[in-house]
């Protein structure tokens, strides 16, 4: 199994920046991508950003050129840097495989606003 902690998130106004990260702990040999996930109010969680084992990285189309996904595999650690803000980015983020594959952690807050 796998555990995954994420910190980073926060009260931000529009515009501005967050450093997501996520530290992944247990049999991470087995994972090849990993993917920041988010989940507003009221909607589905989603996958906005994907990194592969290689380094190759894949965007949703709301995030693309504001967002930024990275890892060190020798930290076991996968992060998500944040810019240009906007209130709709407001939600809980989450790391997990591409695909999903392992419990949920926490998660770690992400509010912009107006």
């Amino acid at each position: 199994q796998v555990q995954f902690v994420e910190s980073g998130g926060g009260l931000v106004q529009a515009g501005g920046s967050l450093r997501l990260s996520c530290a992944a702990s247990g049999s991470t040999f087995s994972i090849r991508s990993m993917g920041w996930y988010r989940q507003a109010p009221g909607k589905q969680r989603e996958l906005v950003a994907g990194i592969t084992s290689g380094g190759s990285t894949y965007y949703v189309d709301s995030v693309r050129g504001r967002f930024t996904i990275s890892r060190d595999n020798a930290k076991n650690t996968v992060y998500l840097q944040m810019n240009s803000l906007k209130p709709e980015d407001t939600a809980v983020y989450y790391c997990n495989r591409d695909p999903v594959g392992f419990s949920w952690g926490q998660g770690t807050q992400v509010t912009v606003s107006s």
